[in-house]
């Protein structure tokens, strides 16, 4: 019978030390280019920057502003068209093991169960499979999900879903960690219980965090700092420090700081949701007069 390790001070301790310190990212002046000719379309435009290693930083902006394709990028899903993207000073353009991902719609493989899921990321990074197996039983007792290893993705809730997503991308102990509107799909409760059980996991972990999300209240209960990205082509228009207290409840978003801070993201955002409203009702009067 395989060994568990249980506790989080056990995972920390198990943890490779360099990784601690570890989590610098830099985007330097990248654009991002779909398409050729007529049909291009500049999704990101000359964007610069810097986040700290443990840094939560939330990205906000209007739909279609380029938000999950600077995400793709840092992940290495999607090559800069110029411009350049390194963690800790190592300049890339895709994948790697430094950096765990975690999409909105699970993306787990129906035929594995909860648990092979889960060991999926140390299987492939050469670790032997009782090693992995062990990994995943942790990272699964981590997140609450230890009674459900062996389920299949069909039996569990969306809830349940994402937190098997999280525990994978944990697995490999990456250095940073990076969220696609991880919540959007959930209802209301259960989104603020995640939102919850994620800032435990990181205060443990200390990841470097970059989170995609629509939601204001989400990024200013879970960030350090909150990005919000101008309309297409996007680019960061303004950069909002949330200095409030961890740990952090739901209570604190009737405080005057958290509201505060909430006031400024929704005037910095508010241009540009407008701008991106009247450039989806040019395209579509285009479309309409050819």
């Amino acid at each position: 019978m395989l060994e568990t390790v249980t506790s989080i001070e056990d995972v920390l301790a198990d943890r490779p030390p360099e990784k601690e310190s570890k989590g610098r990212i830099e985007i330097l002046d990248v654009s991002v280019e779909f398409g050729k000719g007529k049909a291009r379309h500049r999704a990101v435009e000359s964007t610069r920057l810097q986040i700290s290693p443990g840094e939560f930083v939330c990205l906000l902006g209007p739909s279609g502003c380029g938000k999950s394709t600077l995400l793709n990028t840092v992940a290495g899903f999607i090559p800069p068209t110029t411009g350049k993207v390194s963690i800790d000073g190592e300049e890339f353009t895709e994948p790697g093991p430094d950096r765990g991902m975690v999409f909105q719609q699970y993306s787990l493989f129906p035929w594995k169960s909860v648990r092979e899921n889960v060991a999926f990321g140390p299987l492939l990074a050469g670790h032997g499979r009782n090693e992995a197996i062990s990994t995943a039983n942790t990272f699964l007792n981590m997140v609450g999900l230890a009674g459900f290893a062996d389920r299949y993705p069909e039996e569990l809730s969306g809830g349940m879903k994402q937190r098997v997503g999280i525990a994978r991308a944990l697995a490999n102990y990456p250095s940073v960690l990076l969220m696609d509107e991880p919540f959007g799909a959930l209802d209301a409760q259960t989104r603020v219980m995640m939102q919850e059980s994620l800032l435990k996991i990181w205060a443990q972990f200390r990841n470097t965090v970059l989170f995609v999300t629509h939601d204001i209240d989400e990024a200013v209960f879970l960030a350090d700092r909150v990005l919000v990205m101008s309309a297409s082509p996007g680019r960061i228009i303004a950069d909002f420090p949330v200095d409030l207290d961890r740990p952090r409840d739901v209570e604190i978003a009737t405080g005057a700081e958290f509201i505060a801070i909430k006031k400024r993201c929704i005037e910095a955002i508010r241009a540009e949701t407008l701008k991106a409203f009247e450039q989806q009702n040019m395209k579509y009067a285009r479309h309409e007069n050819n």
